[in-house]
């Protein structure tokens, strides 16, 4: 079975040759966290590949991830984070790709971010991330509703929704937006990231509260369309713990679901073929 994990955060120091984004939450851990620090707790977890998104503080520089990427070409993948102030948004989605990257991801923390979801100048986005087949990664926990209507208008721009859509809470208040996220299976250019759930419990592993949530996710959007992740630098718990949650503790998931869920699903979804480089 292969092990992909469908996101984590690496990023340098705040320096005045690469500053941070102001005003964006800090770093989960206080040292800079490098390629090669996650290589090595990949290997001592068993995760044979990670793709990589630049974290909010490192604002819209995409050039750490695209670097490890090329420096660990089969095990990293970059998907970087898109400046929607960009004056030609449709021109640098057409050459998205060509830097290095998989995908893009949207956060929804700007205004301007958060505009995406009801503003209809932003359809060049979603039309020319749908026209150049690039994927969307976002977190919009709170523009649920709103996606459903970019699923439905571009049936062929491939979404995945981060976290299972959780809000930053815990346990159930986690996933009160749930139903919504369910609503969203019948479109099925619709994925979702199980990623850093063990975040959103009080609950130590193996975390029986999120395995309801985990399975009515699983139930709706069936094992090809849901992606194990970790979010590793905020997990409350052990690399490996975040690994054998899925595999080891929800009796729900066959062999052949853990299959899809654990790495084969994302590696399609994204283009990044098992046994090819990025």
């Amino acid at each position: 079975m292969h092990i992909v994990d469908a996101q984590v955060h690496i990023w340098e120091a705040d320096s005045p040759e690469r500053p941070w984004a102001k005003g964006m939450r800090p770093p989960q851990r206080a040292q800079p966290f490098s390629a090669d620090d996650l290589a090595w707790e990949m290997d001592a977890a068993g995760v044979e590949r990670a793709i990589l998104i630049p974290p909010s503080w490192a604002g819209d520089y995409n050039g750490t991830v695209i670097a490890a990427a090329r420096a660990y070409p089969g095990r990293f993948a970059a998907v970087g984070r898109f400046p929607v102030d960009h004056p030609d948004r449709a021109g640098l989605v057409a050459q998205w790709k060509a830097q290095g990257m998989l995908g893009l991801r949207l956060t929804f923390i700007t205004d301007l971010e958060k505009a995406l979801m009801s503003d209809p100048r932003s359809e060049d986005l979603w039309s020319a991330a749908q026209r150049h087949g690039v994927p969307v990664m976002l977190y919009p926990y709170a523009y649920l509703r709103e996606l459903a209507g970019v699923a439905a208008r571009h049936p062929d721009l491939r979404l995945v929704v981060d976290h299972m859509a959780a809000q930053r809470a815990k346990d159930a208040e986690a996933f009160a937006n749930l139903p919504d996220l369910l609503a969203l299976a019948q479109y099925p250019n619709v994925a979702v990231k199980a990623s850093a759930l063990p975040h959103y419990s009080t609950q130590s592993y193996p975390y029986p509260a999120l395995h309801d949530p985990i399975r009515r996710v699983v139930d709706a959007f069936g094992v090809k369309r849901v992606f194990w992740g970790t979010d590793l630098t905020r997990l409350p718990c052990t690399y490996r713990q975040a690994v054998t949650l899925f595999t080891e503790e929800l009796p729900f998931l066959s062999a052949s679901d853990k299959e899809w869920v654990m790495g084969r699903g994302l590696c399609e979804w994204m283009g990044w073929p098992l046994g090819a480089a990025a």
